[in-house]
C-alpha cells in the first residue's frame, strides 16, 4: 500500500515544480477529506449576522469529542471480537491490552479538553447558548453507544437518561443502533466470561476458591484470638468489632446468595464466578500467565476512572457556566442531572475497584501446586475452554 503522503514535495523538487508520486498517492488534504472536516463548523450566530467568537471553539471541541468517541467505539468493537472466543491466547491478550490502554489514553485526552472550554467565560457562553436549544449532549448517539458497549446497563441509568426514545425518537436508525448495543454482549459481559474461565478455579483441580476461603477464615480466627487476649477493653472491643465486620464482608463473596443479592441491588456487577477469577488473578499476578490478565484488569479500571473524571470535570464546567438551577438545553435539570451520573451505578468495572477489600497477606495466599505452577508457566492460554 502506498503512503498517503508520498506525493509531498521536498525542497529541491518543489523548486523544480515537480510533485512526487502523483500516480500512486493522494494529497494530504484529500486523504483526510479536509474539505469536509474543516468546513463543518456552522456558527448559528453568524447566520443572523451576529457572530459570537466563542461559538467556534464550542463547535470545534465537541466535534473533536465525537471523532474521539468514534475511535473509542472502533477500539471497543475490536476488543469485543478478541474476547468473544472460547480461549484467549497470549498474543490476543497483548493486543487487547494495547487497545485498552489506547482507549484509556484517549479518555484522558478528553478530560484535558475541558480546560480549553473553560477559557470561555459564562457570559461568553450566554451569548450563543440560546442557539443550542434544543440541542443537547443527550443527543450524542456515539456517547450512548460507547457507554452501552462498555457495559453501562439501562436499569442503572438515572431516570432521565433512560428515555432515549424521547431523544432519538425521530431517528429510527439511531434507536436501532442503541437497541443493538444494549442487546449485544458488552465488553463487561465478555470480560466476565473470560474471568469465569480462569485456570485454577476448577473444583476438581486446584480449586482456588475453597483454599482461599479456608485461609481467609483461618486468618480471621487467629486475629480474633489475638484480639480476645488483649487486656485493654477498649482496644479489645475495637479489634473484635473489626474482625466481625471483615467476616461479614467476606461472607458476601463466599456466599453466592449474598453476592447475587448485591448484584440485584446494583452494588456489584460481576457474576459470582467472574469475581473469583478476578481475585485469583490479582493474588497471583506475579505468575507469568497472569501478568497480562492483571494488566488488562488495571486498564479496565483506568477506563472507568477516566470516564468518571470526565463526568466530574463536565459537571463542574456546567455548574461554572450555567449554575446549578438552570435547565440544560435539552430539557434536563442540567447540573443536578449531571451530578447524579457521578455515582457508582455508572462504573462498569466497579468490582475491580473493590478487589483490594478481599486481599490477604502474602503468607496466607494458597500456595500453588506443582501442576498449577507448570500450567501458569507453560500454558499458552490465559483461559481454558468453556465447558
Amino acid at each position: 500500500m502506498s503512503c498517503p503522503y508520498q506525493n509531498f514535495t521536498n525542497g529541491d523538487d518543489a523548486q523544480k515544480g515537480e510533485v512526487l508520486g502523483t500516480e500512486t498517492g493522494m494529497l494530504y488534504s484529500d486523504y483526510l477529506m479536509l474539505d469536509k472536516v474543516l468546513n463543518a463548523q456552522r456558527m448559528q450566530s453568524s447566520e443572523i449576522n451576529r457572530p459570537v467568537h466563542d461559538e467556534h471553539l464550542f463547535i470545534i471541541t465537541h466535534q473533536a469529542y465525537e471523532l474521539w468517541f468514534k475511535q473509542i467505539i472502533y477500539e471497543i468493537d475490536s476488543i469485543r471480537d478478541l474476547f468473544n472466543t472460547i480461549t484467549v491466547d497470549e498474543s490476543r491478550t497483548l493486543e487487547i491490552l494495547k487497545r485498552l490502554n489506547r482507549i484509556a489514553i484517549i479518555l484522558k485526552l478528553l478530560v484535558d479538553h475541558i480546560p480549553i472550554l473553560e477559557t470561555m467565560t459564562p457570559l461568553d457562553f450566554m451569548d450563543f447558548r440560546d442557539f443550542l436549544s434544543p440541542a443537547s449532549g443527550f443527543q450524542s448517539l456515539q456517547f450512548r453507544l460507547m457507554e452501552n458497549k462498555l457495559g453501562v446497563k439501562q436499569e442503572n441509568r438515572v431516570k432521565y437518561n433512560q428515555r432515549y426514545q424521547d431523544v432519538f425518537g425521530d431517528d429510527s436508525t439511531a434507536v436501532e443502533k442503541i437497541i443493538a448495543s444494549e442487546t449485544e454482549p458488552s465488553l463487561c459481559d465478555l470480560v466476565q466470561k473470560w474471568l469465569e474461565r480462569t485456570p485454577g478455579l476448577e473444583e476438581d483441580g486446584f480449586n482456588f476458591w475453597a483454599k482461599f476461603k479456608t485461609n481467609v477464615y483461618n486468618l480471621l480466627d487467629q486475629e480474633e484470638a489475638k484480639a480476645k487476649a488483649l487486656s485493654d477493653e477498649f482496644v479489645r472491643n475495637y479489634r473484635l468489632m473489626d474482625v466481625n465486620k471483615r467476616r461479614d464482608v467476606y461472607h458476601t463473596i463466599f456466599n453466592q446468595d449474598a453476592h447475587e443479592a448485591l448484584v440485584s441491588r446494583g452494588e456489584r456487577k460481576f457474576s459470582y464466578k467472574a469475581m473469583q477469577g478476578a481475585i485469583m488473578i490479582t493474588l497471583y499476578r506475579d505468575e507469568p500467565r497472569f501478568s497480562q490478565p492483571h494488566q488488562v484488569l488495571t486498564c479496565l479500571m483506568d477506563i472507568d476512572s477516566f470516564m468518571t473524571k470526565w463526568r466530574y470535570s463536565h459537571v463542574m464546567m456546567v455548574q461554572r457556566m450555567i449554575g446549578s438551577q438552570q435547565l440544560g438545553t435539552g430539557g434536563s435539570s442540567g447540573y443536578q442531572y449531571l451530578r447524579s451520573t457521578l455515582s457508582d451505578r455508572y462504573k462498569v468495572f466497579l468490582d475491580l475497584f473493590n478487589l483490594s477489600t478481599f486481599l490477604i497477606p502474602r503468607n496466607y495466599i494458597p500456595p500453588l501446586t506443582t501442576e498449577m505452577i507448570n500450567q501458569l508457566n507453560t500454558n499458552s492460554r490465559v483461559s481454558k475452554p468453556a465447558n
